[in-house]
């Protein structure tokens, strides 16, 4: 089977433009199930129940999500009671939704692990320990996703061999940049270290630059803004064996 990761959606204006490019694109290229990091998908940043429709209407099949998980309070319930959208695994006990959700298509099930860094970002529970704990719950799946949304690159290549040949694929989010590191490890995990972003491509990971040029000129509050303009699309299409889980190829994809 073929699986599509989209990375981060940033604002509104990415996710229109999956609307518009997403579904040929799917058709074109054979995709069976589609994965999408929607974490900053509301306009500002942030995930609502209306950005989520947006994704899932483009034919976004299941939604993960990061350190702005709960950044908007409407999104709440929504991670409660909606069963194709997760946020990181190692936040506290207690906290709104899942960090584990199950893809079910009949011939296959995918298990989606969602997962947060903790080098240069807040001081959750330790991901490699925790995501021990989320392999126990993915229900017997042979196909294991992984999205590890983190900032430093050694954290996320360290998670890379330490699930290797354990998960299908273990793909990176968060930084917003795309890297040329797309490969598949030597027990056969599909690995990147950062998906990318879909949003504006002038732009500085999505804002706009003279907004985010302030921030680090002047080291003053700044109500950051999306950009507009051209969009693109970030995303990893990955070949699966069915019947073994472990991945058979991996691509970088840029949409424009």
């Amino acid at each position: 089977m073929r699986l599509l990761f989209i990375g981060d959606v940033v604002g509104i204006g990415g996710c229109e433009f999956l609307m518009k490019k997403l579904p040929d694109y799917k058709k074109e290229n054979n995709v069976d199930v589609c994965i999408a990091n929607g974490e900053n998908s509301a306009q500002g940043n942030g995930v609502t129940p209306v950005s989520c429709k947006m994704l899932y209407d483009s034919g976004v099949d299941f939604i993960t999500l990061g350190n702005h998980s709960f950044k908007r309070p409407e999104i709440l319930e929504f991670l409660d009671r909606e069963s194709a959208i997760i946020r990181p695994y190692n936040f506290p006990d207690g906290a709104s939704g899942k960090g584990v959700g199950i893809i079910d298509k009949g011939r296959y099930r995918i298990a989606v692990i969602n997962l947060m860094g903790t080098v240069y970002m807040e001081a959750l529970n330790n991901p490699f320990l925790e995501v021990e704990k989320a392999l126990e719950e993915t229900d017997g799946c042979k196909i294991v996703i992984v999205d590890f949304h983190a900032e430093a690159t050694a954290e996320k290549r360290s998670m890379g061999y330490y699930l290797d040949g354990r998960v299908t694929a273990l793909l990176g989010t968060h930084t917003h940049v795309q890297t040329v590191d797309a490969q598949i490890l030597p027990e056969g995990t599909a690995y990147i270290t950062d998906v990318g972003m879909t949003g504006p491509k002038e732009s500085v990971l999505g804002i706009e630059p003279k907004l985010a040029i302030k921030k680090m000129k002047y080291h003053i509050p700044v109500r950051f803004q999306n950009a507009e303009g051209r969009h693109v699309m970030n995303a990893c299409l990955i070949d699966i064996d069915e019947k073994t889980g472990k991945a058979t190829y991996i691509k970088r994809v840029v949409l424009k």
